[in-house]
């Protein structure tokens, strides 16, 4: 297929034309990672479906669906809803404070009946859409640093303080990381940048004291010294190293994992599920699994290259950001370089609300492959 025969109107239209443009090396890419999931969580529940695989497999496949079909959404309707998904998540997460459901000391969900929203899944999409459209408009001058520079910041750190209320500290470090690199990458001054990082490094000790709850302080000590409480705070991270180093090079073997099966390993089925897959397969199945979210990174960064338009580049290399930190947090906090958090490991954990978000943003880097050659028109960098 040639770039003048996408860019006919007529041809680029079609539904079949659309499909082929799908980048279905990078969609099994994600579905080796999602089953290697559901393997491992059949491996923990004792040699059975449930009750953690099948609901995995089961929501990966529609989810994946869903993926597909807002992969063939033009890329001007996404541009279109940026700012309308952004105002939806922002409503979501100040109804939550008012009217939220209450679990495990957090206030974090919306309950319909027997549906659960988390707002802050939303936000994650909305905030990424939101930035790429508002940069789309801007000139480059402007985007270097400028009065400008206050709405992103604004759109960044609003739904962040929100989000940090409920309080779940893990989701607003990555909003708040996802939503600053987008800044970076969209052209901003690197004299703004040093002078930024060198104010967020001074503001870290006043916001540890006075801004954390004694739990998150707890969880940030214990990070620093583990072995002070081995049965209590310190237990995750403990158990967590136990288990990464025992697998060794090969691993103990599908099923033999005694940490995992056990049931040493809190949390095991999600924030920690790396770390039972080290026990099992070792190093060599860790960087096995590592190489695919790479080969998953670097095929949705190329695609945000390939985008003629300033928005899908934008777009796409946001929600692709937005998965290497998960990669990154989970990876680090599983061994002990960072403190616990909750944040998943994309698509090898169990939950689903991450996966939706996660398959969500990747119907949205599939949507800028496709319609890649799309011009995206708009007026002023404005919120209007």
């Amino acid at each position: 297929m040639t770039v003048s025969a996408l860019t006919r109107p007529g041809e680029r239209d079609r539904l079949i034309v659309k499909i082929g443009e799908i980048d279905w090396i990078f969609c099994l890419t994600i579905t080796l990672i999602a089953g290697a999931g559901a393997v491992m969580l059949f491996s923990i529940a004792g040699s059975s479906w449930w009750p953690w695989a099948a609901p995995h497999l089961i929501r990966y496949a529609v989810f994946f669906s869903i993926m597909i079909v807002l992969s063939l959404i033009d890329i001007r309707v996404w541009f279109a809803l940026a700012y309308p998904v952004y105002g939806v998540g922002f409503l979501l997460l100040i109804a939550v404070m008012f009217v939220g459901h209450h679990a495990l000391g957090a206030q974090r969900w919306l309950q319909a009946g027997p549906i659960q929203i988390q707002p802050s899944e939303i936000m994650k999409v909305g905030l990424v859409l939101a930035l790429a459209r508002f940069y789309h408009g801007l000139s480059g001058k402007s985007a270097q640093f400028s009065w400008w520079l206050l709405v992103p910041a604004l759109l960044i750190l609003a739904p962040v303080a929100l989000v940090a209320k409920q309080p779940d500290l893990g989701t607003a470090l990555l909003m708040l990381m996802t939503g600053a690199l987008v800044v970076v990458l969209a052209g901003l001054s690197w004299k703004v940048i040093a002078a930024g990082v060198a104010g967020a490094v001074a503001l870290i000790p006043p916001v540890v004291m006075f801004g954390l709850h004694g739990y998150q302080q707890k969880r940030l000590t214990t990070f620093l010294d583990p072995e002070n409480d081995p049965s209590g705070s310190g237990y995750h991270i403990l158990q967590s190293k136990i288990a990464l180093g025992s697998g060794g090079l090969l691993g103990k073997g599908y099923g033999l994992g005694s940490q995992s099966q056990l049931n040493f390993l809190p949390e095991k089925q999600t924030d920690f599920i790396f770390s039972t897959l080290a026990e099992e397969f070792g190093f060599v199945g860790c960087v096995s699994i590592l190489v695919l979210y790479a080969a998953v990174i670097f095929m949705a960064l190329r695609t945000a290259y390939l985008s003629h338009s300033h928005f899908g580049r934008l777009a796409a290399a946001g929600v692709t950001i937005t998965f290497a930190l998960y990669v990154l947090i989970n990876g680090s906090m599983v061994m002990g370089l960072a403190p616990v958090v909750g944040v998943p490991m994309p698509l090898l954990s169990y939950g689903g609300t991450v996966m939706l978000t996660v398959m969500v943003g990747f119907g949205l880097v599939m949507a800028v492959r496709v319609h890649r050659y799309s011009e995206v028109t708009s007026g002023k960098g404005s919120l209007l």
